[in-house]
């Protein structure tokens, strides 16, 4: 098998590029400077023959979004058009990584994959808009919705915290936004299996169990400075540009009957994660 993954120098891109070559499965992987998407005269048609394209490519910034609509649609949508039309044109079927963000968090059960989806952000909103392109330019694709996303390369939320702990800064850290953080090698792993399995649609992808962030700080202080105190605090008192779901955890039934496999708990994720950084 070979897969030509965009986006490859992305926390996502960089770990599913290394998995595929453990699990000998030639990748090639591009992203900026050397291909922009969001460039009109982007020359596509230059690139290798392969059996897949993953678009990990995004723009992440959930609050800088809310300010800069138009380059979060840019890239979000506008560039996953352009990957599934030429993925059309070379009858190549493409998987999209898109987000909980598309949910406005109203729910207090997992959200599935035929919920109805009305995002509460510019991201959000974004990233609908990259779902829905990509479902209506080519029929061979897989939209995975995964959440709360951290790995080895480049800023996540264990970072964060465990620069604040190293500081001595005090830790306060919002008790009421549930999810399910997802270690990326985990979600690597979890997209080879997919590009396996001959189906299409949109599916569920992230760690097994919920926790609110504060319950996140928490167990990562544990390992990290046994001891730490972390306070709860509500979204209300730390306000942020973007609002965010209240709860946003993904069932992923659809993802464990197309597979055979369940997704590694969040504490495991995270033990082994620590592990390795």
């Amino acid at each position: 098998m070979k897969i030509i993954i965009f986006g490859v120098k992305g926390m996502l891109g960089s770990d599913l590029l290394n998995v595929c070559e453990k699990n000998g499965i030639e990748a090639i992987g591009y992203d900026l400077p050397e291909l922009d998407l969001c460039d009109s005269n982007a020359d596509l048609e230059s690139l290798p023959r392969c059996d897949w394209v993953v678009n990990c490519a995004a723009y992440t910034n959930v609050d800088g979004a809310e300010g800069d609509f138009d380059t979060a649609m840019a890239v979000n949508s506008t560039a996953a058009g352009i990957i599934a039309r030429f993925c059309k044109k070379r009858d190549v079927p493409m998987v999209h990584i898109s987000t909980d963000y598309v949910f406005d968090g109203t729910k207090i059960t997992p959200y599935s994959e035929k919920d109805k989806v009305k995002p509460i952000n510019a991201y959000g909103r974004s990233k609908l808009a990259g779902e829905e392109l990509v479902r209506n330019i080519w029929d061979k694709h897989i939209i995975v919705r995964t959440q709360s996303l951290f790995g080895l390369n480049g800023k996540n939320f264990i970072k964060a915290i465990c620069g604040r702990i190293e500081s001595g800064s005090p830790l306060k850290v919002v008790d009421d936004q549930v999810s399910c953080p997802t270690f990326t090698r985990d979600l690597s792993d979890a997209i080879i299996r997919l590009l396996h399995v001959s189906r299409y649609g949109t599916v569920n992808v992230s760690s097994e169990g919920a926790c609110s962030w504060h319950e996140f700080a928490c167990a990562i202080a544990d390992v990290v400075k046994p001891g730490t105190e972390v306070r709860a605090v509500s979204s209300v008192e730390f306000p942020m540009p973007a609002k965010r779901p209240a709860y946003s955890v993904l069932s992923k039934k659809r993802y464990e009957e197309w597979t055979g496999a369940k997704m590694p708990s969040w504490q495991d994720a995270l033990k082994r994660y620590l592990e390795t950084k």
